[in-house]
């Protein structure tokens, strides 16, 4: 038996910079150490022992590594880690070893990507999205899902790939219509028959829908979000605004591949797509540079649940995000 296994193009391309990484992952994170590292570093002897144990604090059923002034508290003045110096690269726990590498897990298919909130990764990321690359590995297929809606949603995600990238139409149309056609899917999800997608249809709808919307309270809304970083901070309190780039469409595919199939788990697709738009919008309207914007943003949002959370319910209730006030401010 084989497994199917999805690499995004850039996947092998990743090379961590260490030491002289601009927003290092060893800054303000509280990290994760997952039950078999915290029990080998509890038994280490001498001060690499003494200093993990004091450091090490279970919260809520989890083994947190809290950072100090900022920092993990492992982190050394030349940027490296103290574990890996001492003990070397094997003795980090999963979370150190593993990010920025995300792995989505369906049974019998795995899909390899890159989270944008590390620096690196984002100047892959948003330098180019070639999609996947596949390759099998020997091991069990047991996929425990429905098959006929992961089939609805591997074949949407390729169609709205071709949508985001149809130069047709210009960025914010291909934005707009991607929210169009998340409804759609949505429909088929629901068990709707629908009629084959029209994408000048939808964004001919989505014009005729759009209404007034505001970017001051997109940016009061984030503002409200738990802030990690004083470099976030000052970005929300002082927007200067962009215009519709390429990178915004890579940024939307790097989210769509990310999340349209964890639709699987509860069928509800339009959140998702919303958090998609939301995101690339807030990246656009805060505006400087995109690589630092758009990795910040990931690092602030993505790597933390709550505001993940948040942002997803947001998509439904939140008034600046409404379908009409979204699609106006994305095609303004």
């Amino acid at each position: 038996m084989s497994i199917l296994i999805r690499k995004a193009a850039y996947f092998d391309e990743f090379r961590c910079i260490g030491g002289i990484c601009p927003d290092s992952c060893c800054k303000e994170w509280d990290v994760q150490v997952d039950g078999e590292s915290a029990a080998r570093y509890r038994r280490l002897p001498g001060a690499l022992g003494d200093k993990l144990r004091s450091v090490l604090k279970d919260v809520d059923g989890e083994t947190l590594m809290q950072a100090e002034r900022g920092r993990c508290p492992m982190w050394r003045e030349d940027g490296l880690c103290r574990i890996q110096a001492e003990l070397g690269e094997q003795a980090l726990c999963h979370t150190c070893r593993e990010f920025p590498r995300i792995r989505h897990d369906y049974g019998d298919f795995i899909e390899l990507g890159l989270e944008l909130s590390c620096p690196e990764a984002a100047k892959l990321i948003l330098r180019r999205h070639d999609g996947f690359v596949s390759l099998e590995q020997s091991g069990e297929e047991s996929g425990d899902y429905d098959r006929e809606v992961m089939d609805i949603l591997l074949k949407s995600r390729e169609e709205l790939r071709l949508i985001l990238n149809d130069d047709k139409y210009k960025i914010p149309e291909r934005l707009a219509i991607a929210l169009m056609f998340a409804y759609h899917v949505q429909a088929l999800l629901d068990g709707e028959d629908m009629e084959d997608f029209d994408r000048a249809s939808a964004l001919e709808q989505a014009r005729s829908f759009a209404a007034e919307g505001s970017e001051a309270n997109v940016i009061a809304y984030f503002s409200e979000l738990e802030i990690l970083s004083t470099g976030w901070a000052e970005q929300l309190s002082a927007p200067v605004g962009d215009t519709w780039r390429r990178e915004h469409i890579l940024l939307a595919e790097y989210f769509m591949d990310r999340y349209w199939l964890q639709t699987v788990s509860d069928l509800d697709l339009v959140c998702r797509a919303k958090f998609m738009l939301i995101s690339c919008l807030a990246v656009k309207l805060i505006g400087g540079d995109i690589f630092v914007t758009a990795q910040r943003y990931c690092k602030e949002i993505e790597n933390n649940m709550d505001n993940v959370e948040a942002l997803l319910d947001a998509s439904y209730s939140y008034p600046a995000f409404t379908d009409n006030r979204l699609l106006g401010l994305i095609l303004n």
